[in-house]
């Protein structure tokens, strides 16, 4: 059998677990996210790297459903699907974890952006503290030479503002268990992603949070996600196990469940579990 007939039979065969797994989808997803969409992605995800399908496929399925149950789509901007040996996790990127946060209520906006040496750049420390960016026209922006963040509050009060540079960012990914040493990954795929994210971390240690908003940086935490560096120096290393069976994902679902949509209710752990009960095809 050719490699591509292989190929294709594990894509239709994926295709046919997914759409079996519609109901559990409908219990994880907000009710703005519909689970024919949500699937969609995944299966436009799974055919463009199609080396997922040679991963153990509960931790496939589980990283969906954790995805699905924070209100996010694995589509490379909102959230990633991320291979770690044989196992694949979610990992929340910055405009997922950026849409979060400005359901906090008390956070009007955020931005993130990469600097660049041509751009021009003014930062300026202290009680009135600002930035000033002047990207140029991409292609004549040259290297990257850092990353800020700016978080802007309803109540009218100071910005928070966290800047990082070139060098302060690579040493976040180094230590990092996404950080690409074997040529791949999101930092090696996504890296004006992964450093806006590594700055906007730093910046989250000063921003009022609220539950839903810090169980996504929890989860960011699971999939080996950039650490987060103290003013002292002292790195706190947020890396935990990567996820070792689909009925830890389902666990975060429920932890996770948004309580004021209707479709998050306690009625949809019954799903779940009947899934367990049951197993994947």
């Amino acid at each position: 059998m050719s490699v591509t007939t292989r190929t294709g039979n594990q894509l239709t065969q994926f295709r046919s677990e997914l759409m079996a797994m519609t109901p559990e989808f409908a219990n994880a997803l907000p009710s703005h996210i519909k689970p024919e969409k949500f699937q969609r992605v995944v299966m436009t995800i799974v055919q463009l790297q199609p080396d997922l399908l040679s991963c153990d496929r509960r931790s496939l399925f589980g990283a969906c459903i954790k995805c699905a149950a924070d209100g996010l789509v694995p589509d490379g901007r909102e959230a990633a699907l991320v291979k770690f040996g044989d196992k694949i996790q979610y990992m929340p990127m910055f405009t997922g974890i950026q849409k979060r946060v400005r359901n906090s209520g008390e956070i009007t906006s955020i931005q993130a952006h990469v600097i660049y040496e041509n751009d021009e750049f003014t930062w300026a420390q202290g009680v009135d503290a600002s930035v000033c960016h002047k990207p140029k026209f991409p292609g004549e922006r040259g290297k990257p030479i850092g990353a800020y963040a700016i978080a802007k509050f309803k109540d009218g009060s100071d910005p928070q503002i966290e800047v990082m540079d070139v060098s302060a960012i690579d040493r976040v990914r180094k230590v990092s268990r996404s950080g690409g040493s074997g040529g791949s990954g999101p930092w090696v795929q996504w890296w004006d992603e992964m450093a806006r994210k590594t700055v906007f971390r730093r910046l989250s240690k000063w921003l009022p949070l609220d539950a839903e908003a810090d169980v996504l940086m929890r989860r960011d935490d699971e999939a080996g996600a950039p650490t987060v560096e103290e003013p002292s120096g002292m790195v706190l290393d947020g890396q935990a196990e990567p996820l070792d069976s689909f009925e830890a994902a389902s666990h975060g679902v429920r932890e996770s469940r948004v309580e004021n949509d209707p479709k998050h209710d306690p009625n949809s752990e019954a799903a779940l579990d009947g899934l367990l009960e049951r197993g994947l095809p």
